[in-house]
């Protein structure tokens, strides 16, 4: 699971397409969203920062086909297109080509199709980047389950900035310890360890170390006992 390069938080009137506009577009990068995020000025605006992107296509995409390369259909792959976008407003805010891959998932039964400004990449490697963007919902899901966000302290702006900034800081920190130390111990037992062992002044490298012997984490361990209970 990746860490966040940037984020903003926002209230929940803000649709999804007005995030693009907060990106500092990196040349080279990539850029994966779902279908919520397409509006073709702002992808236009990745394109012209020598950037790429993946997106789901939307079933009303109206384009015209100008190539089409072949497929191993049995990757799943089933169509590698280059295509140009035919609505008077897509075609205006968007003027260069696209690919268009399509791609059939046999596991999940489902048909899925991408468009692109990568025309380098092979095809397969645009329905798996596109698969990468489930590593989002896994951050987010992640967070809500083990860094107690599942409801907030308050429903106050402030409140709920602070409880948020919290929660994605630990996420950072437990994720640079994990990085740093090569430790093979997930995430979660990591934030385990950490929060059963808030007064031990071990080195955390000797903590993971110790940890990672299939020692069973006990919730009281190392913690100020007052009453010798």
């Amino acid at each position: 699971m990746g860490s966040p390069v940037s984020i903003y938080i926002s209230n929940g009137k803000m649709h999804d397409i007005n995030a693009l506009d907060l990106i500092n577009i990196e040349r080279d990068a990539f850029y994966i969203m779902d279908k919520g995020y397409i509006d073709f000025e702002r992808l236009f605006n990745i394109e012209k920062n020598i950037a790429f992107f993946v997106t789901k296509a939307k079933s009303n995409l109206s384009f015209k086909r100008v190539s089409a390369l072949n497929v191993d259909k049995s990757t799943g792959l089933r169509c590698d297109q280059i295509i140009k976008l035919k609505g008077n407003k897509s075609s205006r805010f968007y003027p260069k080509k696209l690919r268009r891959v399509k791609f059939y998932d046999k596991e999940g039964r489902k048909t899925f199709v991408f468009i692109s400004n990568n025309f380098e990449v092979d095809a397969l490697m645009i329905a798996l980047l596109y698969k990468h963007r489930w590593q989002i919902e896994l951050f987010f899901k992640w967070i809500k389950q083990h860094l107690r966000i599942e409801t907030f302290w308050d429903t106050s702006a402030n409140c709920v900035k602070t409880q948020v900034w919290i929660a994605i800081s630990t996420y950072l920190l437990i994720a640079y310890a994990k990085k740093q130390l090569k430790t093979p111990l997930t995430l979660y037992e990591i934030s385990q360890i950490i929060s059963v062992s808030v007064f031990d002044k071990t080195p955390l490298n000797e903590l993971f170390t110790n940890f990672s012997k299939n020692i069973e984490i006990n919730d009281h361990y190392n913690q100020l006992n007052l009453f010798n209970l």
